[in-house]
């Protein structure tokens, strides 16, 4: 360890005055067991320093075949190794320049470096990863009660946790993701609803509302719970009604507003899954007559579920889900240009609306990923790139 006499010495050697620094020197060195490989550096943005400043957790997600991804409570972060070429010292009860005092006299104070590092993990707002969770609840839709008795104990089931150590998302936002899919739970485990039996209950649903005459506006969870449950599990009566309606309190009782949109949107995926393609004109038909009375379809109602080809003849429509796409936002876009070579922006903003960032526009994302020109007035965009 050096001494003070040392200290001034090589202060001289590099022509420095000491008059001009602070009297108090700090003198390193290594510990016998500092080690970078203990040691790793996170920078965070001040949001998420507040966290663990609050006493909450930061939580790594991601599994052997997955890039890493750093989780808040509602929020998920990328993350990257940076490089510095400068090596980055760990010393714990070093000292800053504003904690010495310049009235000391002249010392020296010894510390020891425990750990180094020649780079740093930093993280950026990213989307949060969530085809997968619809992928493993797809593994084991419920079909009902009668079908669940025939079931083995083999078939996969998520309870919470698990949905949070395989799913590389915060808790609220995969919260909010499985209200968008409409599962539930049913004994403690998350279930998505088999898609002829949602319609089935969504069914049984819209016949009571029509033989009771209710509005549409206004239906009683009670009495649907009563003529319903001698049909059904009324934990799924009650399912489909929030599934699809929104929850009112009136006098002490609860009632259901169904949502019209929903409901058509439901209905021609149910007329959509089977057909390859449909004749748009016949479509619209059966659709309008398959609906509930008093409701109306229009095809904006298919945003991002359906998808109409206006350059056949006739006219055709096709299912195409935008929750069945990729995640990555250059395989969307190739698999959006293999189905379609050309797009109007009218067409592909409900298929790539998801992929947008907080401060990202569709109009930059296409920008980015895709070619525009004009075809008949119109502006198209097609790929930047061959798609085989």
């Amino acid at each position: 360890m050096r001494s003070r006499e040392e200290v001034d010495a090589t202060l001289q050697v590099a022509k420095l005055d000491p008059a001009e620094l602070l009297p108090v020197a700090q003198c390193l060195n290594f510990s016998s067991d500092a080690d970078a490989a203990d040691c790793y550096l996170l920078q965070l943005e001040p949001e998420l320093c507040a966290e663990l400043e609050a006493g909450r957790s930061l939580v790594i997600r991601g599994d052997k075949d997955e890039h890493a991804v750093l989780c808040s409570k509602d929020k998920t972060y990328d993350m990257k190794i940076a490089d510095t070429s400068n090596m980055l010292l760990f010393i714990p009860a070093c000292e800053t320049a504003e904690q010495l005092c310049a009235e000391k006299p002249p010392s020296v104070i010894y510390k020891q470096i425990a750990g180094f590092s020649n780079n740093y993990w930093e993280v950026r707002r990213c989307r949060p990863k969530l085809k997968k969770l619809k992928k493993l609840l797809m593994e084991n839709p419920y079909e009902g009660p009668d079908v669940e008795k025939e079931k083995t104990l083999t078939n996969p089931k998520y309870t919470t946790d698990d949905l949070l150590d395989q799913i590389q998302a915060s808790k609220e936002e995969i919260m909010q993701q499985l209200e968008v899919l409409k599962a539930c739970q049913i004994e403690g485990y998350w279930r998505i609803l088999d898609f002829d039996y949602e319609m089935k209950l969504l069914n049984h649903v819209t016949q009571l509302i029509y033989t009771e005459s209710w509005s549409f506006s206004k239906v009683p969870l009670s009495i649907c719970l009563q003529e319903l449950g001698p049909l059904e599990p009324k934990e799924m009566i009650e399912h489909i009604l929030r599934s699809y309606g929104g929850q009112t309190i009136d006098e002490g009782e609860t009632f259901f507003e169904m949502n019209e949109e929903k409901i058509c949107r439901a209905t021609a995926q149910m007329l959509l899954q089977n057909a390859v393609k449909f004749s748009l004109l016949e479509f619209q038909e059966v659709w309008q007559q398959s609906v509930p009375e008093g409701m109306t379809t229009t095809l904006d109602q298919l945003k991002g579920l359906a998808l109409v080809d206006r350059s056949s003849r006739p006219e055709t429509i096709f299912l195409l889900n935008v929750e069945d796409l990729p995640e990555d936002s250059q395989e969307r876009f190739n698999s959006l240009f293999t189905i379609r070579e050309k797009w109007t922006e009218a067409d592909i903003a409900p298929y790539i609306q998801d992929l947008c960032s907080a401060k990202q526009t569709i109009g930059a994302l296409l920008t980015k990923y895709a070619r525009s020109s004009t075809q008949n007035g119109i502006k198209v965009y097609n790929s930047r790139r061959p798609i085989s």
